[in-house]
């Protein structure tokens, strides 16, 4: 089965709602675009295939997820070229990492013919929502739940995949100030931190509302043994430029594998720029900061793209990162990325595929 012959039905809104956007000023994660994918999985199967206008669900009190949180989802973007067509970044590590997480909670995977099927059809049906203003994108959620009406854990029998967009602009309006978290954790080995599921980011919400009391915007998590080494940034990987290396913590089961970290690693390698992916201790970036060897500290993620820090805060101190220049490497990777995502540069990896 291709994409391009999945069966689905097509049921599309008697009136668009698009007039309602002011696409010069977006606001992240606040407007949905006309339609949505939908899929149920019943009896070991995939089945209802259908593209329907973007609507509130109707579930039962007793579904499976909203009690034992066997959900997942990924966060995607779609471009348009200099032509208008509806490009995607790439969207097969999305699906491939979606089904990681999937397996890990005991979810059933999803055939590439149908996330990709449902997806590209339904970036033809709502192509017109796609912005072209700078720092705009159509941001794709794809996600699954368990469906079960039932009290009792364990995996559920039936769920639901749905995929929806929806236009937007800036994750952040200006370089995050971040605090190095060293009581609470995101994640520990054997755990479900390399999943990009629901409970990871519930339970991040609490610590990170007490950074924010405290004047920060996001939480640099570390190890929860030590507290020691860096992993990641909320939404998103956190990467260094030290003595003019690319430095990022490796991903582990504790460290989600993001997709535009990699983009960013490879993107290092193709400029014949050094690049270590290793544990990397507070310590050496306050150290690096203290000493002028620090370039550069950003947030690297779909929704963000790439995001530097104007401050970290580190044990009731907060430090001044250098301003980013045109010049700089988050920079030039930012402008790099987005030249490929929306086709006004070669794409030398194949990332970037046509809806």
């Amino acid at each position: 089965m291709t994409t391009d012959t999945l069966a689905m039905e097509i049921k599309r809104v008697e009136a668009s709602r698009i007039h309602e956007v002011d696409f010069d000023n977006l606001v992240f994660g606040r407007h949905y675009s006309d339609h949505m994918f939908v899929a149920d999985y019943i009896n070991g199967e995939w089945t209802n295939l259908q593209i329907v206008p973007y609507a509130n669900l109707s579930l039962s009190p007793a579904t499976a997820a909203l009690h034992y949180g066997q959900a997942i989802f990924e966060g995607m973007k779609a471009y348009k070229n200099e032509a208008g067509e509806p490009l995607m970044f790439r969207p097969l590590d999305n699906w491939a990492r979606f089904n990681k997480s999937a397996a890990r909670m005991c979810m059933p995977e999803v055939p590439e013919e149908i996330f990709m099927g449902g997806l590209t059809e339904l970036l033809r049906t709502d192509a017109a929502w796609i912005p072209t203003t700078p720092d705009s994108s159509l941001y794709i959620r794809p996600y699954m739940f368990s469906t079960d009406a039932y009290i009792g854990v364990k995996p559920s029998d039936t769920y639901k995949f749905i995929i929806f967009t929806g236009p937007v602009g800036k994750y952040y309006s200006k370089p995050p100030r971040v605090k190095v978290e060293q009581h609470y954790i995101r994640a520990a080995e054997g755990g479900v931190g390399a999943a990009k599921c629901a409970g990871n980011y519930g339970g991040s919400l609490y610590p990170a509302r007490l950074a924010q009391q405290q004047g920060y915007d996001q939480i640099i998590w570390t190890d929860a043994r030590d507290h020691a080494f860096v992993e990641e940034s909320g939404t998103m990987n956190v990467m260094f430029v030290i003595d003019g290396k690319l430095i990022t913590p490796a991903t582990s089961d504790t460290i989600l594998n993001g997709i535009t970290r990699n983009s960013i690693v490879d993107i290092a390698h193709h400029w014949n720029m050094p690049v270590e992916e290793r544990k990397v201790s507070v310590k050496e970036v306050i150290d690096a900061l203290k000493e002028g060897r620090l370039e550069a500290a950003f947030g690297a993620g779909t929704a963000v793209v790439v995001s530097p820090f104007g401050v970290i805060g580190f044990e009731g101190t907060d430090y001044e990162l250098p301003a980013v220049t045109e010049g700089s490497f988050a920079s030039r990777v930012k402008d790099f990325l987005t030249d490929i995502r929306t086709g006004k540069t070669e794409d030398p990896f194949g990332w970037v595929v046509k809806a």
